[in-house]
């Protein structure tokens, strides 16, 4: 298990560390939390994850928008 800091998560994810910590207190997508100093990090395999569902709903999205033409 390959954990990343938040400023390279956002980088992958192409989004600022801020709009992660936004996420996080909405529930969206939700880091692990070093013991010591509170830090938030992220599971590769989870920023992984969430990328792929964040391609599923494009593709259902732009299905929808073909739907209607």
């Amino acid at each position: 298990m390959k954990y990343i800091t938040i400023k390279n998560a956002a980088k992958l994810l192409h989004v600022t560390p801020l709009t992660l910590r936004n996420w996080d207190k909405r529930g969206i997508l939700r880091p692990y939390r070093h013991p010591i100093n509170n830090y938030r990090f992220y599971r590769l395999d989870q920023i992984e994850s969430f990328l792929r569902q964040l391609e599923l709903s494009k593709t259902k999205q732009t299905k929808r928008k073909m739907d209607l033409f």
